[in-house]
Protein backbone atom coordinates (compact mmCIF):
# COMPACT_ATOMS: atom_id res chain seq x y z
CA UNK A 1 0.00 0.00 0.00
CA UNK A 2 2.62 2.50 -1.05
CA UNK A 3 0.00 4.94 -2.29
CA UNK A 4 -1.37 5.69 1.17
CA UNK A 5 1.97 7.00 2.45
CA UNK A 6 1.32 10.60 1.41
CA UNK A 7 -2.31 11.07 2.43
CA UNK A 8 -3.71 12.06 5.81
CA UNK A 9 -4.11 9.32 8.39
CA UNK A 10 -7.92 9.56 8.49
CA UNK A 11 -8.19 8.78 4.78
CA UNK A 12 -5.49 6.13 4.87
CA UNK A 13 -7.40 4.37 7.66
CA UNK A 14 -10.64 4.59 5.70
CA UNK A 15 -9.09 3.01 2.60
CA UNK A 16 -7.63 0.17 4.65
CA UNK A 17 -11.09 -0.60 6.04
CA UNK A 18 -12.61 -0.81 2.54
CA UNK A 19 -12.13 -4.54 2.03
CA UNK A 20 -13.34 -7.85 3.45
CA UNK A 21 -10.13 -9.83 3.97
CA UNK A 22 -7.35 -8.80 6.36
CA UNK A 23 -4.01 -10.46 6.99
CA UNK A 24 -2.16 -9.88 10.29
CA UNK A 25 0.05 -7.15 8.82
CA UNK A 26 -2.97 -5.23 7.53
CA UNK A 27 -4.69 -5.50 10.91
CA UNK A 28 -1.59 -4.20 12.71
CA UNK A 29 -1.35 -1.25 10.32
CA UNK A 30 -4.99 -0.38 11.02
CA UNK A 31 -4.28 -0.47 14.76
CA UNK A 32 -1.29 1.82 14.25
CA UNK A 33 -3.30 4.29 12.17
CA UNK A 34 -6.08 4.45 14.76
CA UNK A 35 -3.56 5.69 17.31
CA UNK A 36 -2.41 8.39 14.87
CA UNK A 37 -5.83 9.71 13.84
CA UNK A 38 -6.56 13.13 15.35
CA UNK A 39 -9.73 14.31 13.60
CA UNK A 40 -12.31 11.59 14.18
CA UNK A 41 -15.18 13.81 13.11
CA UNK A 42 -13.50 14.21 9.72
CA UNK A 43 -12.96 10.44 9.48
CA UNK A 44 -16.63 9.73 10.23
CA UNK A 45 -17.82 12.40 7.82
CA UNK A 46 -15.69 11.06 4.98
CA UNK A 47 -16.83 7.50 5.69
CA UNK A 48 -20.39 8.76 5.26
CA UNK A 49 -19.92 10.75 2.03
CA UNK A 50 -17.88 7.92 0.50
CA UNK A 51 -20.72 5.49 1.22
CA UNK A 52 -18.59 3.16 3.36
CA UNK A 53 -19.69 4.05 6.90
CA UNK A 54 -21.44 0.71 7.42
CA UNK A 55 -18.42 -1.19 6.11
CA UNK A 56 -16.03 0.78 8.35
CA UNK A 57 -18.14 -0.05 11.42
CA UNK A 58 -18.49 -3.71 10.45
CA UNK A 59 -14.75 -4.18 9.94
CA UNK A 60 -13.70 -2.26 13.05
CA UNK A 61 -16.14 -4.35 15.06
CA UNK A 62 -15.00 -7.72 13.77
CA UNK A 63 -11.35 -6.74 14.18
CA UNK A 64 -12.08 -5.82 17.81
CA UNK A 65 -10.97 -2.21 17.36
CA UNK A 66 -14.13 -0.20 18.07
CA UNK A 67 -13.05 0.44 21.66
CA UNK A 68 -10.17 2.59 20.43
CA UNK A 69 -12.53 5.07 18.73
CA UNK A 70 -14.18 7.99 20.53
CA UNK A 71 -17.71 7.14 21.67
CA UNK A 72 -19.22 9.79 19.39
CA UNK A 73 -17.53 8.27 16.33
CA UNK A 74 -18.53 4.72 17.33
CA UNK A 75 -22.16 5.74 17.74
CA UNK A 76 -22.19 7.66 14.45
CA UNK A 77 -20.79 4.69 12.50
CA UNK A 78 -23.12 2.26 14.30
CA UNK A 79 -26.12 4.38 13.32
CA UNK A 80 -24.94 4.32 9.69
CA UNK A 81 -24.73 0.53 9.90
CA UNK A 82 -28.21 0.20 11.42
CA UNK A 83 -29.76 2.56 8.86
CA UNK A 84 -28.05 0.80 5.98
CA UNK A 85 -29.14 -2.62 7.20
CA UNK A 86 -32.75 -1.40 7.45
CA UNK A 87 -32.58 0.16 3.99
CA UNK A 88 -31.12 -2.96 2.41
CA UNK A 89 -33.72 -5.15 4.10
CA UNK A 90 -36.45 -2.93 2.67
CA UNK A 91 -34.80 -3.07 -0.77
CA UNK A 92 -34.80 -6.87 -0.68
CA UNK A 93 -38.55 -6.99 0.00
CA UNK A 94 -39.18 -4.68 -2.96
CA UNK A 95 -36.80 -6.65 -5.18
CA UNK A 96 -38.79 -9.76 -4.32
CA UNK A 97 -41.89 -7.99 -5.65
CA UNK A 98 -40.10 -6.92 -8.85
CA UNK A 99 -38.81 -10.44 -9.44
CA UNK A 100 -42.27 -11.90 -8.81
CA UNK A 101 -43.94 -9.52 -11.28
CA UNK A 102 -41.37 -9.97 -14.03
CA UNK A 103 -40.74 -13.67 -13.43
CA UNK A 104 -44.46 -14.30 -13.52
CA UNK A 105 -44.39 -13.14 -17.13
CA UNK A 106 -41.29 -15.17 -17.97
CA UNK A 107 -38.86 -12.22 -17.97
CA UNK A 108 -35.30 -13.04 -16.89
CA UNK A 109 -33.97 -10.44 -14.45
CA UNK A 110 -30.24 -10.03 -13.80
CA UNK A 111 -29.26 -8.11 -10.67
CA UNK A 112 -26.48 -5.55 -11.04
CA UNK A 113 -24.15 -3.51 -8.85
CA UNK A 114 -25.16 -3.14 -5.19
CA UNK A 115 -27.89 -5.76 -4.94
CA UNK A 116 -25.88 -8.38 -6.84
CA UNK A 117 -22.77 -7.66 -4.75
CA UNK A 118 -24.63 -7.57 -1.42
CA UNK A 119 -26.15 -10.96 -2.24
CA UNK A 120 -22.79 -12.51 -3.18
CA UNK A 121 -19.46 -11.01 -2.08
CA UNK A 122 -20.81 -8.90 0.82
CA UNK A 123 -22.96 -11.74 2.14
CA UNK A 124 -26.23 -9.91 2.91
CA UNK A 125 -24.73 -8.27 6.00
CA UNK A 126 -26.03 -4.78 5.30
CA UNK A 127 -22.57 -3.35 4.66
CA UNK A 128 -22.93 -2.38 1.00
CA UNK A 129 -24.71 0.97 0.74
CA UNK A 130 -27.14 1.42 -2.16
CA UNK A 131 -29.66 4.12 -2.90
CA UNK A 132 -31.52 2.21 -5.60
CA UNK A 133 -31.59 -1.19 -7.28
CA UNK A 134 -30.31 -1.84 -10.79
CA UNK A 135 -31.43 -4.73 -12.97
CA UNK A 136 -30.62 -5.84 -16.50
CA UNK A 137 -33.41 -6.93 -18.83
CA UNK A 138 -32.91 -7.97 -22.45
CA UNK A 139 -33.43 -5.19 -24.99
CA UNK A 140 -36.32 -7.16 -26.46
CA UNK A 141 -38.23 -7.21 -23.16
CA UNK A 142 -37.17 -4.06 -21.29
CA UNK A 143 -40.19 -2.00 -22.37
CA UNK A 144 -42.51 -4.89 -21.56
CA UNK A 145 -40.92 -5.13 -18.10
CA UNK A 146 -41.37 -1.40 -17.57
CA UNK A 147 -45.07 -1.60 -18.48
CA UNK A 148 -45.62 -4.58 -16.16
CA UNK A 149 -44.20 -2.66 -13.21
CA UNK A 150 -46.17 0.48 -14.07
CA UNK A 151 -49.35 -1.61 -14.22
CA UNK A 152 -48.57 -2.97 -10.73
CA UNK A 153 -48.31 0.33 -8.90
CA UNK A 154 -44.87 1.66 -9.78
CA UNK A 155 -44.60 5.21 -11.11
CA UNK A 156 -42.00 6.64 -13.46
CA UNK A 157 -39.79 9.62 -12.93
CA UNK A 158 -40.90 12.21 -15.50
CA UNK A 159 -39.12 12.52 -18.81
CA UNK A 160 -37.34 15.77 -19.54
CA UNK A 161 -39.38 16.19 -22.74
CA UNK A 162 -42.33 14.46 -24.44
CA UNK A 163 -40.04 14.12 -27.48
CA UNK A 164 -37.87 11.72 -25.47
CA UNK A 165 -40.77 9.24 -25.30
CA UNK A 166 -39.96 8.42 -28.92
CA UNK A 167 -36.42 7.34 -28.02
CA UNK A 168 -36.92 6.16 -24.45
CA UNK A 169 -35.08 2.88 -25.02
CA UNK A 170 -32.06 4.52 -26.66
CA UNK A 171 -31.00 7.31 -24.30
CA UNK A 172 -29.06 7.27 -21.08
CA UNK A 173 -27.72 4.33 -19.10
CA UNK A 174 -31.16 2.96 -18.27
CA UNK A 175 -34.86 3.55 -18.75
CA UNK A 176 -36.43 6.30 -16.61
CA UNK A 177 -36.35 5.16 -12.97
CA UNK A 178 -39.44 3.52 -11.51
CA UNK A 179 -40.50 4.22 -7.93
CA UNK A 180 -42.79 2.74 -5.32
CA UNK A 181 -42.71 4.61 -2.03
CA UNK A 182 -39.05 5.29 -1.26
CA UNK A 183 -37.85 2.35 -3.39
CA UNK A 184 -36.32 3.03 -6.81
CA UNK A 185 -35.45 0.49 -9.51
CA UNK A 186 -33.55 1.20 -12.73
CA UNK A 187 -34.01 -1.07 -15.73
CA UNK A 188 -30.87 -1.37 -17.85
CA UNK A 189 -30.86 -2.98 -21.27
CA UNK A 190 -27.33 -2.07 -22.43
CA UNK A 191 -24.22 -1.81 -20.26
CA UNK A 192 -21.07 -1.19 -22.25
CA UNK A 193 -22.04 1.47 -24.79
CA UNK A 194 -20.37 2.20 -28.08
CA UNK A 195 -22.78 -0.09 -29.84
CA UNK A 196 -21.06 -3.05 -28.16
CA UNK A 197 -24.26 -4.95 -27.41
CA UNK A 198 -22.51 -8.31 -27.66
CA UNK A 199 -20.84 -7.84 -24.25
CA UNK A 200 -24.16 -7.02 -22.62
CA UNK A 201 -25.67 -10.13 -24.22
CA UNK A 202 -22.69 -12.17 -23.02
CA UNK A 203 -23.21 -10.93 -19.46
CA UNK A 204 -26.97 -11.49 -19.66
CA UNK A 205 -26.80 -14.97 -21.16
CA UNK A 206 -23.91 -16.07 -18.92
CA UNK A 207 -25.46 -15.01 -15.60
CA UNK A 208 -26.09 -17.70 -13.00
CA UNK A 209 -29.38 -18.45 -11.29
CA UNK A 210 -29.97 -17.67 -7.62
CA UNK A 211 -32.87 -16.85 -5.29
CA UNK A 212 -33.93 -13.70 -3.50
CA UNK A 213 -36.56 -14.41 -0.83
CA UNK A 214 -37.74 -17.43 -2.81
CA UNK A 215 -37.91 -15.61 -6.16
CA UNK A 216 -35.68 -16.52 -9.09
CA UNK A 217 -32.97 -13.99 -9.98
CA UNK A 218 -29.68 -14.04 -11.87
CA UNK A 219 -26.18 -12.88 -10.93
CA UNK A 220 -23.62 -11.74 -13.54
CA UNK A 221 -20.38 -13.53 -14.29
CA UNK A 222 -17.70 -12.05 -12.01
CA UNK A 223 -15.35 -10.89 -14.76
CA UNK A 224 -17.96 -9.19 -16.92
CA UNK A 225 -19.57 -7.62 -13.87
CA UNK A 226 -16.14 -6.34 -12.81
CA UNK A 227 -15.64 -4.73 -16.23
CA UNK A 228 -19.07 -3.14 -16.12
CA UNK A 229 -18.34 -1.71 -12.66
CA UNK A 230 -15.05 -0.29 -13.99
CA UNK A 231 -16.93 1.40 -16.82
CA UNK A 232 -19.61 2.64 -14.42
CA UNK A 233 -16.98 4.14 -12.11
CA UNK A 234 -15.30 5.81 -15.09
CA UNK A 235 -18.62 7.40 -16.04
CA UNK A 236 -19.08 8.78 -12.51
CA UNK A 237 -15.63 10.32 -12.61
CA UNK A 238 -16.33 11.82 -16.01
CA UNK A 239 -19.22 13.60 -14.23
CA UNK A 240 -16.77 14.86 -11.58
CA UNK A 241 -17.73 12.59 -8.71
CA UNK A 242 -16.44 9.35 -7.24
CA UNK A 243 -16.66 7.28 -4.06
CA UNK A 244 -14.56 4.72 -2.21
CA UNK A 245 -17.71 2.59 -2.20
CA UNK A 246 -17.26 1.99 -5.94
CA UNK A 247 -13.56 1.16 -5.62
CA UNK A 248 -14.35 -1.20 -2.76
CA UNK A 249 -16.67 -3.17 -5.05
CA UNK A 250 -13.73 -3.78 -7.38
CA UNK A 251 -11.42 -4.75 -4.52
CA UNK A 252 -13.79 -7.26 -2.92
CA UNK A 253 -14.66 -8.83 -6.27
CA UNK A 254 -10.97 -9.50 -6.90
CA UNK A 255 -10.58 -10.78 -3.33
CA UNK A 256 -13.39 -13.29 -3.88
CA UNK A 257 -12.80 -14.27 -7.53
CA UNK A 258 -9.12 -13.63 -8.39
CA UNK A 259 -8.78 -16.49 -10.89
CA UNK A 260 -12.07 -15.72 -12.63
CA UNK A 261 -11.22 -12.03 -13.07
CA UNK A 262 -7.44 -11.77 -13.40
CA UNK A 263 -6.68 -13.57 -16.63
CA UNK A 264 -5.82 -12.66 -20.23
CA UNK A 265 -9.50 -12.53 -21.17
CA UNK A 266 -9.92 -9.43 -18.95
CA UNK A 267 -7.90 -7.20 -21.26
CA UNK A 268 -9.34 -8.57 -24.49
CA UNK A 269 -12.86 -7.89 -23.20
CA UNK A 270 -11.80 -4.42 -22.00
CA UNK A 271 -10.45 -3.67 -25.48
CA UNK A 272 -13.74 -4.76 -26.99
CA UNK A 273 -15.60 -2.47 -24.57
CA UNK A 274 -13.21 0.41 -25.31
CA UNK A 275 -12.12 0.80 -21.68
CA UNK A 276 -8.51 -0.47 -21.73
CA UNK A 277 -7.13 2.78 -20.30
CA UNK A 278 -9.84 3.07 -17.65
CA UNK A 279 -9.27 -0.55 -16.60
CA UNK A 280 -5.49 -0.12 -16.36
CA UNK A 281 -5.94 3.02 -14.26
CA UNK A 282 -8.30 1.33 -11.81
CA UNK A 283 -6.03 -1.73 -11.49
CA UNK A 284 -3.08 0.56 -10.78
CA UNK A 285 -5.01 2.26 -7.97
CA UNK A 286 -6.07 -1.08 -6.49
CA UNK A 287 -2.43 -2.13 -6.50
CA UNK A 288 -1.09 1.08 -4.96
CA UNK A 289 -3.84 1.91 -2.44
CA UNK A 290 -5.35 -1.51 -1.63
CA UNK A 291 -2.16 -3.53 -1.93
CA UNK A 292 -3.67 -6.01 -4.38
CA UNK A 293 -1.00 -7.94 -6.25
CA UNK A 294 -1.18 -8.92 -9.91
CA UNK A 295 0.80 -11.34 -12.08
CA UNK A 296 3.84 -9.81 -13.77
CA UNK A 297 2.28 -9.86 -17.23
CA UNK A 298 -0.68 -7.86 -15.90
CA UNK A 299 1.64 -5.24 -14.43
CA UNK A 300 3.09 -4.73 -17.90
CA UNK A 301 -0.39 -3.97 -19.26
CA UNK A 302 -1.10 -1.63 -16.37
CA UNK A 303 2.09 0.43 -16.49
CA UNK A 304 2.06 0.88 -20.27
CA UNK A 305 -1.13 2.93 -19.96
CA UNK A 306 -0.57 4.51 -16.53
CA UNK A 307 -0.16 8.29 -16.19
CA UNK A 308 0.20 10.42 -13.07
CA UNK A 309 -3.17 11.96 -13.86
CA UNK A 310 -4.77 8.69 -12.70
CA UNK A 311 -3.39 9.08 -9.17
CA UNK A 312 -4.01 12.84 -9.11
CA UNK A 313 -7.68 12.33 -9.96
CA UNK A 314 -8.06 9.61 -7.32
CA UNK A 315 -6.51 11.81 -4.62
CA UNK A 316 -8.77 14.70 -5.61
CA UNK A 317 -11.91 12.57 -5.33
CA UNK A 318 -10.63 11.02 -2.11
CA UNK A 319 -10.94 14.39 -0.41
CA UNK A 320 -13.88 15.64 -2.48
CA UNK A 321 -16.06 12.74 -3.68
CA UNK A 322 -19.20 14.75 -4.40
CA UNK A 323 -20.42 18.30 -4.87
CA UNK A 324 -17.65 19.28 -7.25
CA UNK A 325 -18.49 21.96 -9.84
CA UNK A 326 -19.25 20.53 -13.25
CA UNK A 327 -16.04 20.68 -15.22
CA UNK A 328 -16.17 20.20 -18.96
CA UNK A 329 -19.96 19.88 -19.09
CA UNK A 330 -19.72 19.16 -22.80
CA UNK A 331 -17.85 15.90 -22.23
CA UNK A 332 -20.63 13.82 -20.60
CA UNK A 333 -23.22 15.46 -22.86
CA UNK A 334 -21.33 14.49 -26.01
CA UNK A 335 -20.76 11.06 -24.54
CA UNK A 336 -24.52 10.50 -24.17
CA UNK A 337 -25.20 11.70 -27.71
CA UNK A 338 -22.46 9.48 -29.10
CA UNK A 339 -24.04 6.44 -27.45
CA UNK A 340 -27.45 7.05 -29.08
CA UNK A 341 -27.78 4.99 -32.29
CA UNK A 342 -29.01 6.72 -35.45
CA UNK A 343 -28.74 10.38 -36.45
CA UNK A 344 -32.52 10.84 -36.23
CA UNK A 345 -32.51 9.72 -32.59
CA UNK A 346 -29.58 12.01 -31.79
CA UNK A 347 -31.54 14.94 -33.26
CA UNK A 348 -34.65 14.05 -31.23
CA UNK A 349 -32.55 13.85 -28.06
CA UNK A 350 -31.03 17.30 -28.63
CA UNK A 351 -34.43 18.82 -29.47
CA UNK A 352 -35.96 17.36 -26.32
CA UNK A 353 -33.05 18.67 -24.28
CA UNK A 354 -33.30 22.17 -25.71
CA UNK A 355 -37.09 22.32 -25.40
CA UNK A 356 -38.06 20.34 -22.28
CA UNK A 357 -41.55 20.15 -20.86
CA UNK A 358 -42.87 23.15 -18.95
CA UNK A 359 -42.98 21.04 -15.79
CA UNK A 360 -39.27 20.30 -16.15
CA UNK A 361 -38.56 23.99 -16.73
CA UNK A 362 -40.47 24.92 -13.57
CA UNK A 363 -38.39 22.49 -11.52
CA UNK A 364 -35.10 23.34 -13.20
CA UNK A 365 -35.42 27.12 -12.86
CA UNK A 366 -37.55 27.11 -9.69
CA UNK A 367 -40.46 28.99 -11.22
CA UNK A 368 -43.83 29.24 -9.55
CA UNK A 369 -45.77 29.39 -12.80
CA UNK A 370 -45.56 28.01 -16.31
CA UNK A 371 -45.37 31.34 -18.09
CA UNK A 372 -42.34 32.34 -16.04
CA UNK A 373 -40.68 29.05 -16.93
CA UNK A 374 -41.26 29.67 -20.64
CA UNK A 375 -39.14 32.80 -20.41
CA UNK A 376 -36.12 30.56 -19.76
CA UNK A 377 -36.33 28.70 -23.08
CA UNK A 378 -33.90 31.12 -24.79
CA UNK A 379 -31.44 30.18 -22.04
CA UNK A 380 -31.62 26.58 -23.29
CA UNK A 381 -30.44 27.74 -26.71
CA UNK A 382 -27.40 29.21 -24.99
CA UNK A 383 -26.55 25.65 -23.93
CA UNK A 384 -26.45 24.62 -27.60
CA UNK A 385 -24.14 27.54 -28.41
CA UNK A 386 -21.86 26.55 -25.52
CA UNK A 387 -21.60 22.98 -26.78
CA UNK A 388 -20.96 24.07 -30.36
CA UNK A 389 -18.27 26.48 -29.19
CA UNK A 390 -16.61 23.79 -27.06
CA UNK A 391 -16.79 21.34 -29.91
CA UNK A 392 -15.19 23.79 -32.29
Amino acid sequence: MTGTANIRNELSLLIRLCRLDFDPAQTEKIKSLISEVKEWQYFAGMANVHGVGAMAYYNLNRLGLLEFLPAETRNFLKNLMVLNLARNTSHISHVKEVLSILGGDGIKTVLLKGMALEHTVYGNRGIRQMTDVDVLISSDECMKARKLLLDRGFRSLPLKSPVHKLIIAYTGKHLPSLLKGDFQVEIHHELFGGGEASLTKLLYDGSSETEIEGEKAFIPDAQLHFLYLVRHLGYHEMNNESQLRLYTDLAVLIERYPDKILNTNLFSLAEKAGIENILSGKLYLLKEFWGITFPGWMNDHIYIRYTEAVTDKFLFFLESPKGNPAGGRDIPYKYVIKEIPGIHRKILFVLGDLFPSVQFMKRRYRCSSGWKAVLYYPHRLGKLWYLIKKGG
